[in-house]
């Protein structure tokens, strides 16, 4: 009992813990108030924990639990990773993979300034010239995701009125957020017609009444129909809307705008496609196939833009500054025909198998002579994030086995600064080198190496 009561005397204040060498960081990272409230949190427990019998712990066990309790409180800080999952739009890890180019300028900005007029201007000009010239669109707008593009176009142009849509197409999204939701929350009527599998044009047309705020076509991006299955596409739906002055909105979600088949994926339908088919608007994401930050994309008729934008919701979902320069520099990227050299996402696309296999092997050679088990492998990898859903193409990879736990070498890789996600399957560790690009190959590397030597000790 005295020693227990000794020890109680003996524990440091959260004053002087905090400020153990170990916790500078967290503190950078976190904030003072916060590491000092899960110091607190910790020294508490220990305190009831002894006094109970259990087992008296060292400042520096209750440093490391202060540092596992910061994120399960607070969530993790945002920082970058090196993905080897095979995965390249991971929505998990950020969707897109951003690059260095594209990023706000320091300090103050002409966000909303014309330098030459002198005077007060409209944010995201630019952006918006560029995503209509490659949507072969009279004007567009942006907003900062695609949910807030097709509840900003339901809301403007539809709220109080009926919505048609196909029931093939009433898809859920990431995060479990459902196309009938969006129409009821935009203050529309939802008007399902046809089947889950076989909507014909006249579904719709048998549907357009006097109460019709506009038709709905929603691109299944994010999961495939097979089998007995009929739907009605954009050009033939355009026939209707102009013979009932009836605005047709697609939403295609995914964002293409170039022909993905020279990476050797299928045709992945564009936004200029959908104008050219007789779309009067179109929405897509910012962070999937356009490989750009969240955003959310509307193309279409001068007419119907300026209404949205003149809508006051749209205030509420109006990109910043940041998602604004980084579409800019997508965008840019894909006019000049350069987003296989200046976007990541593409170069990613890009990687040769050859080339890969190069970079494998002269990963495995090191690793080999550093005594750790691995080999070259062939694997595929996914675009994901809702788009092309079931489209495999081949990539090249490592399989490591460690010798100790998987499980334990992998969380070791996840700790590491930067954080290296792979996967597991059947007690096997696996790289994927086409979601990695090569000049992270240094780094990865050295992380490798380094999870070995921890655990050899």
């Amino acid at each position: 009992m005295n020693d227990i009561n000794e020890y109680l005397r003996r524990l440091p204040s959260v004053e002087i813990l905090t400020t153990h060498p170990r916790l500078e960081s967290a503190i950078a990272v976190y904030s003072r108030p916060l590491v000092v409230d899960a110091t607190r949190e910790v020294i508490d427990g220990v305190r009831r924990a002894v006094t109970a019998g259990g087992s008296p712990l060292s400042d520096y066990v209750m440093v490391d639990k202060i540092m596992e309790l910061l994120p399960q409180r607070h969530g993790e800080y945002l920082r970058g990773v090196i993905n080897a999952t095979g995965v390249l739009i991971h929505t998990n890890l950020g969707r897109v993979p951003l690059g260095k180019a594209g990023v706000a300028p320091e300090g103050y900005s002409n966000l909303e300034y014309e330098l030459a007029a002198g005077k007060r201007g409209k944010r995201g000009r630019l952006v918006d010239s560029m995503i209509a010239r490659l949507a072969g669109a009279e004007a567009a707008l942006v907003v900062n995701n695609n949910a807030a593009a097709v509840y900003l176009c339901l809301s403007g142009l539809a709220a109080g009125k009926e919505v048609i849509i196909s029931r093939g197409e009433l898809v859920q999204i990431g995060g479990g957020f459902r196309i009938p939701d969006i129409l009821a929350r935009s203050g529309a009527r939802l008007v399902e017609v046809g089947t889950t599998n076989k909507t014909s044009l006249s579904d719709y047309a048998g549907a357009v009444g006097p109460a019709t705020g506009l038709i709905l076509k929603v691109h299944r991006s994010n999961f495939k129909m097979t089998g007995f299955i009929a739907e009605a596409g954009v050009k033939e739906l355009s026939g209707i809307g102009r013979e009932q002055g009836i605005p047709l909105v697609m939403d295609l979600g995914s964002g293409a705008v170039s022909d993905l088949r020279q990476f050797g994926l299928p045709h992945e339908p564009t936004l200029s496609d959908c104008i050219r088919d007789g779309a009067d608007l179109v929405t897509a994401s910012g962070d999937k196939l356009f490989g750009g930050p969240q955003a959310g994309m509307i193309a279409g008729t001068r007419e119907l833009i300026e209404k949205l934008r003149s809508d006051p919701f749209y205030r509420a979902l109006r990109p910043d500054k940041t998602c604004l320069a980084g579409l800019a520099c997508a965008a840019r990227a894909h006019l000049d025909g350069s987003a296989a050299e200046r976007l990541p996402l593409y170069r990613m696309l890009a990687f040769g198998l050859d080339k890969l296999r190069q970079r494998a092997e002269d990963i495995m050679l090191l690793l080999r002579q550093a005594g750790i088990d691995c080999k070259v492998i062939m694997t595929e990898s996914t675009v994901g994030g809702g788009s092309l859903p079931e489209e495999l193409f081949q990539s090249v990879g490592l399989e490591i086995r460690p010798e100790q736990k998987v499980d334990e070498y992998a969380a070791w890789l996840r700790g590491h600064q930067p954080p290296i996600i792979g996967t597991i399957t059947e007690g096997i560790f696996r790289l994927d080198l086409r979601t990695v690009l090569p000049e992270q190959d240094p780094v990865l590397m050295a992380a490798l190496v380094g999870a070995a030597g921890k655990f050899a000790l």
